[in-house]
């Protein structure tokens, strides 16, 4: 940390929820231009690297592509696909899962009317997606929901797609909606050019604003932690805090071999829930994660028998597994 919080205090971190999955952070106090880095790093990582599902291509019955209209429906194939787009869905799957819509005679298509299985929640039934004009009209479709992280274009997977009749979809992995930050002056004592850093930030629901601040700031520390590798002892420099410049036990007892592999541990495509309990519990890579014990992983917050299952299963593709010791 900046040697000015010797004379400041440390930053202190305090949460205002705003709605149902709405939180204002507040950071303060700062030193001057802190704000303005901290804020816009947590934002980028927020909307860009916290991974969620969504619906990336459907078919639907008696259309071939996305600018054909359907007899009875109010809405075009493309004003359709559009409305899929923006449904919020979690999924607990590693594998895409294909749900179904089947609705008939007149009045609104709504979410819940998905058929969906139990890895799948439908995180807003009241969604409308269109509406059927007569009695006598249908609408059966079916829908790939898929895991993955930030925005995917129906143009990069078209070359990935097989089997014939899907019309993708453009997907927001994302369950990150909004991260809105701000910056303003605040005085501590006779200083008064320190900063305030405030960001808002919005889901979707399938994660909670502070697990999303978790994790992003989790990322951002794994990146800065690659500098320190081959790390010189900065502890008589004039800009860091002595009790940042001790190294910690733990890092001195490993060896050089072991400080070259880091591999990150969203490579294993854990679900969300899963990563972010492993995160939290500061386990962010392979390596570190097969020197646990099931003892250990019990004792994380959110990780449960679930949890433990899908980590064996996906070690075991690798062909690891936990530690017994």
């Amino acid at each position: 940390m900046h040697i000015i919080h010797e004379e400041i205090g440390f930053p202190k971190i305090t949460s205002q929820k705003q709605g149902d999955h709405s939180v204002v952070f507040t950071m303060s106090p700062l030193p001057s231009g802190f704000g303005m880095t901290v804020g816009n790093a947590l934002r980028r990582v927020l909307l860009s690297s916290v991974p969620g599902a969504a619906i990336t291509a459907c078919k639907i019955e008696g259309v071939s592509h996305e600018y054909t209209s359907i007899e009875g429906v109010r809405d075009s194939a493309l004003d359709i696909l559009l409305n899929l787009k923006r449904l919020p869905v979690l999924s607990h799957s590693k594998e895409p899962i294909v749900a179904t819509l089947n609705a008939k005679g007149e009045g609104e298509v709504k979410a819940s009317d998905i058929k969906v299985t139990s890895e799948v929640e439908i995180l807003d039934p009241d969604y409308v997606i269109t509406h059927l004009d007569k009695k006598t009209s249908t609408l059966n479709m079916e829908l790939r929901i898929e895991k993955g992280v930030g925005y995917v274009p129906a143009q990069e997977r078209q070359k990935e797609e097989k089997e014939a009749g899907w019309i993708l979809i453009d997907s927001i992995f994302s369950p990150v909606k909004k991260v809105k930050y701000d910056v303003s002056s605040v005085r501590v004592g006779q200083m008064t050019n320190l900063d305030k850093l405030e960001i808002e930030v919005e889901t979707n629901g399938s994660i909670e604003p502070d697990e999303a601040m978790r994790f992003s700031a989790k990322i951002v520390e794994k990146y800065f932690a690659l500098f320190q590798k081959d790390e010189k002892d900065f502890e008589n420099h004039d800009f860091i805090s002595d009790f940042d410049a001790k190294k910690s036990v733990s890092e001195e007892e490993q060896s050089d071999d072991a400080k070259e592999t880091y591999t990150p541990i969203e490579v294993l495509n854990f679900s969300p829930r899963t990563l972010n309990a492993l995160i939290n519990g500061d386990i962010g890579s392979v390596e570190e994660l097969v020197q646990c014990t099931e003892a250990k992983l019990d004792t994380l917050r959110g990780f449960g028998k679930k949890a433990m299952n899908e980590v064996a299963e996906k070690l075991a593709e690798r062909g690891l597994r936990l530690t017994d010791q």
